[in-house]
């Protein structure tokens, strides 16, 4: 396919960059890229050996000592340069991420933009990493503080969306004078090579040192060295309530730094007052766009009982539109799952809902007619259920919308309120009083809180990230770059005295 060729992808791609040139040779181990949309083999990459982690690891040391010493509006600059180079690539690169991830065509072109967008973003932060000053107690004296850069940003990616959450970490990380070290999904692998080809081009361009960007691939094993590693002071890690519980304890353990996007199980509350052909369209976006492989996925509707059984059929008539297939096609709005375990999952979950007491009320079923052959396609579901069944309160990574009812405000709050995860949240309602509740201290308790606005979707320039379980970080926007820097607080004595702090008295003959 042409769009792989521009991207630099043919045949056996090697997977270990240390920003302008793949290490690795023919004979490593190898993992294998398959499209979710027919199964088929894309391309294969190597597995970064610990010889290899090593040697990137040390490559990104030395070119921190040359990067952090850039002023940040000209490392600014390099960011702007790539924005410009994926504007260039926008179309191929999100042809890829629809191939090997399988979401439609419009949100891999989406998830380039959010790329783009952030690189816009960064720009202008790098001309905006303010410190504060403060009023010294001793005469003649100044105090301040700055921010320095923290050494290698570790990024731990998930496959949900294989480029723009790297690119969320390592533009902000890149303008406040940080290295990265990036280990994507295996299961999308592809996409992290293009991405490194695309920002070869601009580091070769300015001359600049192997190791500002960096690549490795594999599996658990090498996420681990990652999290092990004191020479990363910082990861953030996209992935599992498991998977994340497990790096805040290894990073934790050695005092490294984290920012953790775990799961989310998001829920609409619609009100009797909302606008409910509003409420509905946003509820099908988050709850089957990426086919529910989203972290802000719509997991949970919570609906007043007055206007249940109307939005539940309206629901169902839209479902039934929605047109499922080959994700690069126009006219198709749900693609694939990523693999056959996802499918799996799903049915497991369903049953699951069954087996508690609700009802899967629509869908549900995988799809295997001949034009789907081979892929891993399942019809949305909806099913009713009560927030208390188990399963209920997991996230399933895939496209099943729980309906719940509730009769007033507060009940809704505390079922919305009443799972472990705290990402995205959204209430559809016209009523000012309902809207400015769930907004308040006792309303929703997650990151992303929205009014007459979906839980799927956020705009590059907000902090995104979630509470609880979810992990408490924050990307992409308001102040978050500060987690990818570390605080410094200086004083300047410029008097020929030396008074101590607290009038304390400590002469010395």
């Amino acid at each position: 396919m042409d769009f792989l060729k521009k991207l630099g992808i043919e045949g056996t791609n090697l997977g270990t960059s240390t920003g302008q040139q793949f290490l690795g040779d023919e004979g490593a181990e190898t993992i294998s890229s398959h499209t979710p949309i027919d199964g088929s083999q894309i391309a294969d990459t190597t597995v970064t050996t610990r010889e290899e982690y090593d040697k990137v690891v040390a490559q990104a040391q030395e070119a921190f000592k040359e990067w952090r010493m850039v002023p940040a509006p000209k490392r600014g600059e390099i960011v702007r340069q790539i924005g410009l180079e994926l504007r260039k690539h926008k179309e191929d690169l999100g042809r890829l991420v629809t191939y090997e991830m399988g979401k439609i065509y419009q949100e891999g072109l989406g998830e380039v933009q959010e790329m783009i967008d952030i690189c816009d973003f960064a720009v202008g932060q790098s001309r905006m990493l303010y410190g504060k000053t403060m009023q010294s107690e001793r005469p003649e004296h100044r105090m301040y503080e700055q921010w320095q850069p923290l050494g290698i940003t570790g990024i731990i990616s998930a496959f949900n969306f294989p480029v723009a959450v790297y690119s969320w970490n390592a533009m902000i990380a890149a303008i406040c004078g940080n290295v990265m070290i990036w280990k994507g999904s295996e299961k999308t692998p592809l996409c992290g090579i293009a991405v490194q080809n695309i920002t070869a081009k601009v580091l070769k361009r300015n001359d600049l040192p192997e190791g500002i960007f960096n690549l490795v691939t594999g599996g658990r094993e090498v996420g681990e060295w990652m999290t092990e590693d004191e020479r990363l002071p910082l990861i953030s890690a996209t992935g599992s309530i498991r998977m994340g519980k497990e790096v805040a304890k290894t990073v934790g353990a050695r005092l490294g730094k984290t920012i953790l996007e775990l799961g989310g199980n998001n829920a609409i509350i619609v009100s009797e007052n909302a606008d409910l052909e509003m409420a509905a369209r946003a509820t099908v976006f988050g709850s089957v766009g990426t086919c529910g492989q989203r972290c802000t996925s719509t997991r949970r509707l919570i609906v007043h009982e007055d206007v249940f059984d109307e939005l539940k059929d309206r629901l169902i008539e839209i479902y039934d539109d929605v047109n499922i297939g080959n994700p690069l096609d126009e006219d198709t709005l749900v693609g694939p799952l990523i693999d056959e375990q996802a499918t799996e999952n799903m049915q497991k979950a369903l049953k699951e809902v069954e087996k508690a007491g609700g009802e899967v009320i629509y869908g549900g079923e995988e799809l295997d007619d001949t034009k789907l052959k081979d892929g891993q396609y399942v019809r949305p579901a909806i099913a009713v259920a009560e927030n208390d069944f188990d399963i209920v309160q997991e996230e399933t990574f895939a496209p099943i919308l729980y309906l719940l009812k509730y009769s007033d405000l507060d009940e809704a709050i505390s079922k919305h309120n009443g799972v472990k995860q705290g990402l995205s949240s959204s209430i559809f309602t016209l009523n000012i009083r309902e809207a400015e509740t769930f907004l308040s201290a006792r309303g929703s308790d997650c990151g992303i809180a929205n009014v007459n606005v979906g839980t799927s979707g956020a705009e590059i320039g907000g902090a995104f990230g979630g509470e609880k379980e979810t992990g408490g970080g924050r990307e992409s926007g308001s102040d978050a770059w500060k987690a990818y820097m570390r605080r410094q607080t200086n004083t300047i004595n410029w008097s020929d005295e030396m008074p101590l702090a607290q009038g304390i008295e400590f002469d010395v003959d």
